[in-house]
């Protein structure tokens, strides 16, 4: 999964030596060094530094600490750098490094997911992911030649994570950190867990089926061995293999954080200990950041968001946040330019912006002192639906009011509560037919769910649907959206999915030769989904009381969208979400446990009345 597409990102097939302009111009004016750095421990990490042999000035370095390889491995084999807009770092004269982490790859010591920051390090043998980086840039600075003193680190996904930490490290020599689709929180958000729900189709494809989880005993180049599942078909064998316990077997003994996600299922100090935006605040005034992220990023949406939001909240760091309307990775030119995501379009090469505008311009200034950041605002967001990019001096933007947006009966929604005294709307949740996540058969989890049209789900009878009128004016929604449902059970347990969604008009299309019918298209802007045991808290689930009215309350992620006039607006509610998220037994039991007969139907009703009246609350950005 991640790893995969990391490396390939990157990685030449076979490593052979592209003979194009950059990659010769590379060659003649970069000598690759492979090191060994020790750590205060003695553990050494193996590291790959490509030296400008331009000996007129003193260059900066760009560091990228990794899980996934600093391959090629072999000091006459380089990294293309050149094939996305890291080629201008090149032509700027950086020296460009990128580490295995503790335990990866090619570097020495034990590998451990989402290492604890440890703030109060003692001796030498107190390590975490912020001392391996100083002591990384220490050696760095000490001893490569013709470098200037200064450091920047930046990562996408997990090396994202590692950005943070790197922040975290506080060397003097570190100017400037980059995470970008941070892994941040893995039981509220991001890979492995959403509020709770465990995400069960990345988490088995990454640690088992791509074999990332395996035991790696010594420094090696070549690369766990993952297994093929029997069907391409995901959906049919995450059903077919149902229970988690089930899964857990096929995983067997080795894989030690499957194992650690099977017996964590509640929010704990194990959890909080990992989650490092409880830590940021340590992050030094001395370092800038820059949060990057993607409206529809599959995988660390929710890291982009809140790394930015605690940073902001718990340090006095010069720290500014950009998103786009991108999938994972996508502005680093991850097969895209960022002009679409899947069948909707966004009028322009947003990865292009990004580069040339935000990423460059920031760290030209901080590691070598060229050029502003004056035009650098605090966030610069890409708003769908109008295609524009905006920026404001905070975010959420002050301008924004929270706005109810009420279910109706009859399907109906609008900004008006109801009147009526009893209406409600009810389905049934079956584990046995759990609701897909994406129409159509598909292998791996795509990214394109993110924007996808959701008429496959609206036509099922599992799946509430609610749309406004036709708009008459433009609805910009700019922040955190809120479900806040009134519901009963006819069980003691299940899930909640919102999808907050952009109905286009019936006579849509971007031109005559679109490849997709845009007609009415309904294009998710933001789904998530909520573990309901969790409700009230998430270090001490609760089982519902039978046919008990009560509140679900919880965060979607940010948006950035406007609803243009002529459009609905579309609420979809549904009780699985599958196989993105493991089924709920809508029992209440340990989920991690459950055995295949604790799967059971439930009665799910969602009231809209005068007295419990659900509805979303949309953080409306005021013109």
């Amino acid at each position: 999964m991640k790893e995969i597409r990391y490396l390939l990102l990157f990685l030449v097939p076979l490593f052979t030596q592209a003979q194009n302009a950059d990659s010769t111009w590379f060659r003649n004016n970069y000598t690759k060094l492979e090191q060994y750095i020790p750590m205060r421990d003695g553990t050494k990490l193996f590291t790959s530094i490509y030296l400008p042999k331009d000996k007129s000035e003193k260059h900066p370095i760009l560091m990228t600490r990794t899980p996934y390889s600093c391959a090629p491995y072999g000091s006459d084999v380089y990294r293309p750098f050149y094939v996305n807009h890291y080629k201008t770092y090149l032509k700027e004269g950086y020296i460009m490094v990128i580490q295995d982490v503790r335990g990866r790859w090619m570097s020495e010591g034990v590998f451990e997911d989402i290492r604890p920051y440890n703030p109060a390090k003692k001796g030498k043998s107190d390590v975490d992911e912020a001392s391996d980086t100083y002591d990384t840039i220490d050696w760095m600075v000490k001893n490569l030649p013709d470098n200037n003193g200064k450091v920047g680190v930046f990562g996408i996904s997990y090396p994202g994570f590692y950005s943070t930490m790197a922040a975290l490290s506080n060397h003097p020599a570190l100017k400037a950190a980059s995470p970008q689709a941070p892994v941040t929180d893995w039981f509220l958000g991001d890979d492995f867990h959403h509020n709770g729900a465990f995400m069960l189709m990345d988490a088995f494809n990454f640690y088992v089926a791509r074999g990332f989880g395996a035991p790696r005993p010594k420094p090696t180049t070549v690369g766990p061995r993952g297994f093929a599942l029997p069907t391409k078909d995901s959906y049919d064998f995450f059903l077919r293999t149902g229970a988690l316990p089930n899964f857990t077997k096929m995983a067997g003994d080795s894989v030690r954080f499957w194992n650690d996600l099977m017996t964590h299922p509640n929010m704990t100090k194990w959890w909080t200990d990992r989650n490092v935006r409880n830590f940021v605040g340590n992050i030094s005034p001395n370092i800038a950041t820059l949060v990057v992220g993607g409206l529809f990023d599959a995988e660390d949406c929710f890291g982009a968001w809140t790394t930015y939001s605690a940073i902001e909240s718990k340090a006095k760091n010069n720290n500014k946040i950009i998103m786009g309307p991108w999938f994972h990775g996508q502005w680093a030119g991850r097969g895209s330019d960022g002009s679409s995501l899947g069948n909707v379009q966004f009028g322009s090469p947003t990865s292009t912006y990004y580069a040339e505008n935000v990423e460059i311009p920031f760290f030209n200034y901080y590691l070598k002192g060229k050029g502003s950041v004056d035009k650098l605002n605090e966030a610069t967001i890409f708003f769908t639906g109008e295609n524009q990019w905006k920026t404001f001096e905070t975010w959420p933007p002050k301008a924004v009011t929270e706005t109810p947006l009420y279910l109706q009966s009859n399907g109906g929604l609008s900004f008006s509560k109801p009147q009526s005294t009893k209406e409600f709307t009810e389905y049934v949740s079956d584990p046995a037919k759990p609701v897909p996540y994406a129409e159509g058969v598909k292998t791996a989890r795509t990214r394109e769910y993110m924007t996808d049209d959701q008429r496959f789900a609206a036509i099922r009878p599992d799946v509430l649907v609610f749309e406004t009128e036709v708009l008459t004016d433009d609805v910009t929604l700019s922040g955190t959206l809120t479900a806040d449902l009134q519901v009963s059970l006819s069980s003691t347990d299940a899930d909640f999915v919102v999808k907050l969604i952009d109905v286009f008009p019936d006579d849509f299309e971007y031109s005559e030769s679109d490849s997709y019918i845009m007609n009415g298209y309904q294009m998710l802007v933001r789904g998530e989904i909520m573990r309901g045991r969790f409700r009230k808290s998430f270090e001490k689930p609760e089982a519902f009381v039978p046919n008990q009215v009560t509140q679900v309350k919880y965060d979607l992620p940010d948006v950035a969208h406007t609803f243009k006039k002529g459009h609905k607006i579309m609420v979809q509610i549904q009780s699985s979400w599958f196989p993105l998220a493991d089924r709920n037994p809508q029992k209440f039991v340990d989920i991690y446990q459950a055995k295949d007969s604790d799967f059971q139907k439930a009665n799910i009703k969602v009231f809209h009345n005068a007295s419990a009246a659900s509805k979303i609350l949309l953080p409306v950005l005021k013109k």
